[in-house]
């Protein structure tokens, strides 16, 4: 008798101790944090500094930032450099921006000051969202920032996408090569481009996390025996390809999560 109550009495203590694990232990990696979703999986393109309104409407490159819930990182544009760095969210909107690093190009005619903008960021310390705007801000401060939520779909199509590299190599135009290898996503699903010697047609669908599949493609049928170009590599990413990452003006067709299968850049016709 004596036994069994001591069997008894040790698998209460367990329970007991399970029960209490399970009650102590609350979600701290953010991928578990509600309501994080949309702030993560979301272009934001600048409206107000310092209360100051943004007009952005006649500049084709927007100042605007994504957040990548993969590596955690926070990209974008402030108006004249492409910037890189850190950040973490908890708990009651909080957030945090570290590690922030631009390229050093001078632009004297920038829509901003670029400093004034990227200080923003590192000062801030909570967000929230309402109606497709975000705001950044600083405990007990008037917002920092205010963007508006921009789908990652207008920043993809209807732009001049020119080949960077293809399979991680680089690409360069060769002397007797009649144009540059591009591509264009058009609104009405169409896409159409030049691979090197032949133009390339075919249709694409979009889907929700930047998902992303090209069918029906085809290229002319010229013969270009002097250009050094295999244009079945180029063909061959757009029938693997099946999500996209941008990051300013550039765009990245991968096939999963590993390294981009092709790298295109932006070019603005003047």
């Amino acid at each position: 008798m004596r036994k069994q109550i001591m069997t008894l009495t040790i698998i209460a203590l367990a329970m007991v101790g399970c029960n209490s694990a399970k009650n102590t232990t609350s979600p701290t990696n953010e991928n578990n944090l509600e309501g994080t979703s949309e702030i993560t999986q979301s272009t934001w393109e600048l409206i107000t500094l310092q209360g100051q309104p943004i007009d952005q409407n006649s500049t084709d490159k927007k100042i605007n930032f994504q957040l990548n819930e993969i590596d955690k990182a926070i990209t974008g544009f402030s108006g004249c450099n492409t910037f890189r760095g850190n950040y973490s969210l908890e708990s009651g909107n909080r957030i945090s921006f570290t590690q922030l690093a631009s390229t050093r190009m001078a632009c004297p005619d920038a829509l901003i000051n670029e400093s004034e903008f990227m200080n923003a960021l590192g000062k801030a310390d909570n967000y929230s969202i309402e109606d497709g705007f975000l705001s950044l801000n600083k405990t007990g401060e008037a917002p920092l920032t205010v963007f508006k939520k921009v789908t990652s779909e207008n920043l993809i199509k209807e732009k001049y996408w020119k080949l960077k590299t293809l399979e991680g190599k680089s690409v360069a135009m060769a002397d007797n090569q009649e144009r540059e290898i591009f591509f264009t996503l058009k609104n009405d699903n169409r896409v159409n481009g030049f691979a090197g010697c032949n133009n390339i047609s075919g249709e694409y669908t979009i889907e929700k996390g930047n998902r992303i599949r090209f069918k029906n493609m085809a290229t002319t049928l010229r013969a270009c025996p002097d250009v050094d170009v295999n244009e079945s590599e180029l063909l061959n990413v757009f029938n693997t390809a099946d999500n996209y990452t941008i990051n300013g003006d550039v765009l990245n067709l991968n096939v999963g999560r590993r390294a981009p299968l092709a790298v295109f850049e932006a070019v603005y016709m003047q």
